[in-house]
């Protein structure tokens, strides 16, 4: 059956549904459209990434809430208990950040590697109900692609992995360890990777250099000079978060998508420095300030969308231009939204 706006509903009414990392960006908003959708949701993390009131105020995830369940996904007891319940897991928690993975890796592989092993574990356990695993993955496993081209490239799902990070290489892992083990246990499963995701309410945090969108509006705003690390010259695919989280949804049901791996973007490529010129047009004031390329930063390249669009039956919605836009008037009606770090930063300038 094709995914029209009504399917999701139909299939999802009266199920359960596992998040992990459903406090997060990406994890907040699939769960509150699962939700939407009729499906129960056990939003499963250590909400330890953010401050309290970012969750809350931001994300609109509250540790009251009977089915968000603070925990760690590498209990062992924890994740069998969780699972058990399950018709669908997404498994979107994760260190998430290039650069906090690369200061500490060992806290990396103990959630992204045992982590995920000890939920794939629960899942085969469960393998007479649950209907379909998505283990979210990341474009960062393709690396800088062919390092014998400097043109922009297209990467599909069937090149050779390269990756440059600590965090590229647990997702490079998770991907084959989830086809080996739910592979053998015959448990549907689709790997999804995105690629540069972005939009509100997503923030950031001191020592990061992901998350461009957010942190050049974050700045700009502020009056802070806008870095561009390499210059801006590393391409991105930016897709916006709401299409991420509609993406993630369509993988999880879609019968096309059973032991698929699929890039989540639009084909499009943006240079940092052409996202910052998106951003001055909204602050004119702003100045742009070259930096280092950080370790573990690629040069990048676009999704090559096709076996995701026929797959999901389904394409990105939201250009980037629309959505930069968004995320600054966003910022505009939610000043809060700004870290205190920042602030100081741009006091100390002042």
């Amino acid at each position: 059956m094709p995914l029209t706006d009504a399917h999701p509903s139909a299939a999802l009414a009266g199920s359960t549904v596992v998040v992990t990392g459903g406090g997060g960006l990406v994890g907040s908003r699939i769960s509150a459209r699962l939700r939407a959708a009729g499906a129960r949701v056990l939003a499963v993390g250590k909400l330890d990434a953010y401050p309290a009131t970012v969750y809350a105020e931001l994300f609109g995830v509250h540790i009251t809430d009977q089915d968000t369940i603070v925990g760690d996904i590498a209990d062992a007891t924890l994740m069998n208990h969780v699972v058990r319940a399950a018709d669908y897991v997404v498994h979107a928690a994760a260190v998430a950040d290039v650069a906090a993975c690369t200061r500490n890796p060992m806290a990396a592989i103990q959630t992204n590697v045992t982590g995920t092993q000890v939920l794939l574990d629960a899942v085969r356990r469960r393998n007479d109900r649950v209907r379909r695993f998505v283990f979210v993955s990341s474009a960062a496993v393709y690396g800088n692609g062919d390092p014998k081209r400097h043109d922009v490239q297209r990467w599909n799902e069937d090149l050779p992995l390269a990756p440059l990070s600590v965090y590229a290489n647990t997702k490079a892992w998770g991907e084959a360890q989830t086809a080996l083990i739910l592979g053998k246990a015959n448990v549907s499963h689709t790997s999804v990777r995105y690629f540069s995701v972005y939009g509100e309410p997503q923030t950031v945090k001191d020592g990061s250099h992901s998350w461009v969108v957010a942190w050049m509006t974050m700045r700009a705003k502020l009056g802070l000079p806008l870095h561009l690390n390499g210059g801006g010259r590393q391409v991105r695919d930016f897709v916006h978060v709401e299409d991420v989280a509609e993406a993630t949804i369509r993988a999880m049901l879609a019968p096309g998508a059973d032991r698929q791996t699929l890039n989540i973007g639009t084909g499009r490529a943006t240079s940092v420095r052409d996202v910052a010129q998106l951003i001055r047009n909204r602050y004119p004031d702003a100045e742009f300030q070259d930096r280092p390329s950080p370790e573990g930063d690629p040069l990048g390249g676009t999704a090559d969308t096709a076996r995701m669009t026929a797959a999901l039956e389904w394409e990105p919605r939201i250009t980037v231009a629309e959505g930069v836009a968004r995320y600054v008037a966003w910022l505009d009606s939610t000043p809060g939204a700004l870290p205190d770090f920042l602030r100081r930063e741009a006091a100390e300038t002042a």
